[in-house]
């Protein structure tokens, strides 16, 4: 699920990042929830931090939306929400007062489910980067 969201990184990348974050190597993310049909089925995920900025909020502890997706077959079904409901509540638990996320600019889907869950737009930029 992880390629399916990020699919410029090698399996390999996310296996090593996985396997960081269970061994408690990894920075970001902080947490990962999981949505599961039976055990050991999974459903989707959300990968949650705490950063000290975000666009648009005021606060320097801001729970932070990383990464969420959801299996097409499972769209449609609450799942997200629940995710996302899910994650709302982590960092709310670690003393955040904001929630943000973000996602390509292009990316109409992702930019309607998240305003169906109650974000809003606050930000359009494009980043640049150049070898030095």
């Amino acid at each position: 699920m992880r390629h399916a969201l990020w699919p410029e990184g090698s399996a390999d990348e996310h296996a090593r990042e996985i396997e960081d974050f269970f061994a408690g190597r990894s920075r970001e993310p902080l947490a990962t929830l999981v949505a599961q049909a039976v055990p050991g089925q999974l459903l989707g995920f959300v990968e949650i931090s705490i950063r000290t900025y975000a666009e648009g909020c005021t606060t320097d502890r801001v729970g932070y939306l990383e990464g969420w997706y959801v299996l097409p077959e499972a769209r449609g079904q609450g799942i997200g929400r629940a995710l996302v409901e899910a994650a709302e509540a982590w960092a709310r638990a670690q003393g955040c007062t904001e929630f943000a996320s973000d996602t390509e600019a292009d990316n109409e889907a992702s930019a309607a489910a998240h305003q169906a869950l109650g974000f809003t737009e606050v930000n359009l930029i494009r980043c640049f980067r150049k070898d030095l």
